[in-house]
This record gives C-alpha cells, structure tokens and sequence, in this order.
C-alpha cells in the first residue's frame, strides 16, 4: 500500500518553518530545493550525483515531456523514475508557464491552450485534464494544476482575468487527478503583485482543497523587492499545515528571503544553468570562473566547500577547462552550485529547529557582504 503523502512541521521560528514530507518514494526535508531536470534530465549530472548533493527531490516538466519523448512512451517504458533513474521523488510542473510563453505561437480559451511544438511546429492541446493525465503517465509524486502565469508588470485586469481562469482550471484540475494515493496534487495562487486578488485566490484553492500550495505568478519579472513585498503576506494566506512552494526561484538570497517569509520548497534552473556558463556561487557571492583572474589561482572556488569541484580541483583548472570548452567544466561547475544550494538549505534546516534562524540569516548576508576572496 502506498504511503499516504503527508507534512509533518516540526519547528518555526518567526515565519521560517521547517518540518518533513512523507511520499511513497522516501522523505523530503523542508525547507527543500528541487533541482530541475527539465526533459528528465539534471543537465550535466549523474542522478546519483544530484542525491549526493542532499538533493531529496526534483523537478520535471509536463510540456517538455510530452512534447520529447511523449509522456505515453514513458509510461511504456516504467514511468519517468525507471526511466531516469531517480528513485527519490518527483515533482512535475503542469506546462502552464512553458505554454505561456509561447506567445505567438498558442491560442488561449476557457478549454485550454492550443499551440505548436517549439521543436517541430506540431500542433498540441493542453488543458487541465490533459495535464493531469500526463503528468499520471509519468508517475508524478507531486502533480500541478493547470494555470495560466502571465508576466508581469501587467495590468490587474489582466491578473485578475488570469486568476479567475487559473482558479476555473484548478478545479478541473481536481476533478480530473480524482483520488490517488500516494500522489499529491498543488493548488497554485494567482494574482501578480495584487493583495486582494492573491487573498481571492487563496480562498477558491482552500474552498477545492489540495494537498499542498504554491505561490506562482513571481519571479517572472517583477524584481525581488515587490516579490518578497507579496510574501509578507501571501504564505499566511495559506494553511499552516500544508507545504508551501514558491515557483522559479532562485538566487541564493532569493531563496533566504523566502524561506524567512514562510515558504517551505522551491525550484530553479540558475544553479544548473549558471554551472554551464561559468557562473559559481559560494557564501561570499558569485564568480564567474571564466575570467583571467583565476587562470593562475591554485586554490579551490569555495576553501570551505567539500564538493567534488572543491575537492579536487583547482580555480585555475577549472578556468582552463571551461575556456577550452571541456565538457568536465559543466559536470564540475554545475556540481559545486547544486552542493551549494543544498548546504544552504540544509544550514537553514538547522537554524530553524534551534530557534537561530535570525542569527543565520544574519551571518549568511555578512559572509556575502565580504566578497570573493583576495586574488593572489
């Protein structure tokens, strides 16, 4: 018998909040970044190397899925954990944002989108029953209504038109999902950077009822002051006892700050992409390994990282494998960011169940305040 999906918060400390989500396919400590592997991959690494990192859980993606290798075919071949080799559980996003931004190349109505494949001009229907149906083809631990996210700045007209749709499909959503244990289905909030029209949204998903709820509609342009303006209060707006998930986020002091209002998961493609393109983050900020400075520097990219990268390797050469275009370089790079992700996730863990949250936070932004370490 599946084990029942199930939040169990363990300690708070101000809004933060840290506690565990029991799945069938093993624990996902709270506060939890999810690395994203996209088209069932985490680019550049092993799945064995993501779990090493602490890595509990990841991110694939609807629209990408069915789109290549098509999401009937992966359900031939075991369901996406068997076919990519992730045992741990996984979290998939309904391809609403991939469908969105899409632009000129979909139609939007009441029913759903209509649109033509990015990769060979096909034409696809996504709706939220479709999405549901795909994303239980694929074997998802966590599946994500449907929803239509716009970019901002736009107008509240046009947030409102979006979340009142968003909400119509999110209950189709529910109906569609219909009863499955040990799977999991997130309600997503609505409303751009409009008060009354996120506390709207929130009312409509607790009046259907899920099994968790994310904060979605930021990090989509709206820069990080007016994000972290609407989770002042949009958590609060959500059950205390059901996870929190803000959507495509983020930087590390993204994720701090979000941790610091209530949210208890997160996702993002930078660290990932970053490692591709030279960028690391370390707890004095973020180099780029590409530049001259570190073509001569014995030392690691982070002296207290015990990463692979760090380990093993100098700055200098990694600056000369990512300038020669060795494929070691992405592996390396891509490494030590999803290392350094998880070690922030797992210090804050920590804090929150001491009741030092505040003093980390605090030490986090001082170290990051100090920058990179002296050039020799």
């Amino acid at each position: 018998m599946a084990t029942a999906f199930n939040f169990d918060l363990t300690a708070t400390d101000g809004a933060a909040r840290t506690g565990v989500i029991a799945t069938s396919r093993g624990a996902i400590r709270t506060p939890a970044f999810m690395p994203v592997g996209t088209a069932g991959t985490v680019k550049a690494m092993l799945p064995e190397s993501v779990a090493a990192t602490g890595a509990d859980i990841l991110l694939g993606n609807t629209y990408h899925l069915m789109l290549r290798p098509g999401a009937e075919r992966v359900a031939r071949l075991g369901g996406l954990h068997r076919f990519m080799n992730w045992e741990r559980p996984i979290l998939t996003d309904s391809g609403g944002f991939q469908v969105m931004s899409l632009a000129a190349l979909r139609k939007l109505t009441e029913q759903g989108v209509t649109f033509k494949s990015h990769i060979d001009g096909s034409r696809h229907e996504l709706t939220p029953e479709r999405s549901m149906e795909i994303q239980r083809l694929l074997g998802s631990d966590i599946v994500m209504c449907f929803d239509e996210c716009p970019a901002l700045p736009a107008s509240d007209e046009e947030v409102a038109r979006a979340m009142r749709l968003s909400m119509r499909w999110a209950e189709r959503s529910r109906v569609a999902f219909g009863d499955r244990p040990g799977h999991a289905l997130f309600g997503i909030m609505q409303g751009g950077v409009n008060r009354a029209l996120r506390e709207e949204s929130a009312e409509a998903l607790k009046a259907i009822g899920f099994d968790g709820y994310a904060v979605g509609g930021l990090a989509v342009g709206e820069g990080q002051e007016a994000m972290f303006g609407v989770l002042d209060y949009a958590p609060g707006f959500l059950p205390v006892d059901k996870p929190r998930y803000l959507m495509g986020v983020g930087k590390p002091d993204d994720i701090v700050g979000a941790v610091a209002r209530g949210i208890d998961m997160m996702d993002c493609v930078l660290p990932t992409r970053s490692g591709r393109t030279g960028q690391v983050f370390t707890r004095r900020g973020a180099l780029n390994i590409k530049n001259a400075r570190h073509q001569d520097d014995p030392r690691p990219i982070d002296e207290a990282c015990t990463c692979p990268a760090c380990r093993n390797y100098s700055r200098a050469y990694l600056h000369h494998v990512f300038r020669s275009q060795e494929i070691i370089a992405s592996m390396l790079l891509t490494w030590h960011n999803l290392h350094y992700y998880q070690e922030i996730m797992s210090g804050m863990r920590a804090a929150i169940s001491e009741g030092r949250f505040a003093a980390w936070q605090a030490d986090f932004h001082a170290l990051r305040a100090e920058g990179d370490i002296e050039p020799l």
